[in-house]
């Protein structure tokens, strides 16, 4: 609607410019200024007109709507599946841990414990290069200078004071210097990789 008005304002702008123009007292002076007139009026019936209720079987253009983005599944969450399902391929790690190991006695499990050891230690010196957080033997003295990091050490027992602590070494601790995690490439917007894909033999 605002758009039309503005023809109509510039439409009669432009004749009263040309009407300035004439000379005074010229014989196209009431003739224009009618003429500009009458053009306003029409364009304006004209616009008011094309806003009139839709006609059966016409159809209104709507406006313009933004698509909707697919929600791709998280990069880095589709790697960490991606990560479990090579422990799946090469150390069975998923079957192993979702099995009821109840219903085998202890020679059984022990036996595929060390199918699940080897394969699962393998992907992981591929894939990270693991070192212990300290380097001497558990059980030994250790000291725990200021300014440790704090998530490279969880302290036992009574803490007292201010660091340097001085401890018994329960465990060593493990950190990764290097992460080589597979890539994912053409995951499926709406899904995560599978784990392990069922395997049917045909007949």
């Amino acid at each position: 609607m605002m758009r039309g008005v503005s023809i109509v304002v510039v439409l009669l702008l432009l004749a009263a410019n040309a009407f300035a123009l004439l000379p005074v007292g010229s014989a196209f002076q009431p003739y224009l200024l009618v003429g500009a007139l009458a053009l306003g009026v029409v364009a304006l019936a004209a616009i008011l007109a094309g806003r009139g209720p839709k006609r059966e079987g016409e159809q209104v253009a709507e406006a313009a709507r933004p698509l909707p983005l697919p929600a791709h599944a998280n990069q880095a969450e589709a790697e960490v599946v991606s990560f479990l399902a090579l422990l799946q391929d090469r150390g069975r790690l998923v079957d192993f841990l979702m099995d009821d190991i109840t219903t085998y006695d202890d020679a059984q499990v022990g036996a595929a414990a060390r199918v699940v050891h080897a394969g699962c230690k393998a992907v992981l010196q591929e894939n990270f290069r693991i070192r212990p957080v300290r380097q001497e033997s558990e059980g030994t003295i250790v000291q725990v200078a200021a300014g440790y990091p704090a998530d490279e050490y969880r302290l036992l027992g009574s803490i007292k004071g201010q660091p340097p602590f001085s401890g018994v070494l329960v465990h060593r601790g493990w950190k990764t210097e290097a992460v080589k995690l597979p890539r994912v490439l053409g995951n499926p917007a709406d899904r995560l990789p599978t784990i392990a894909p069922a395997e049917v033999e045909l007949k």
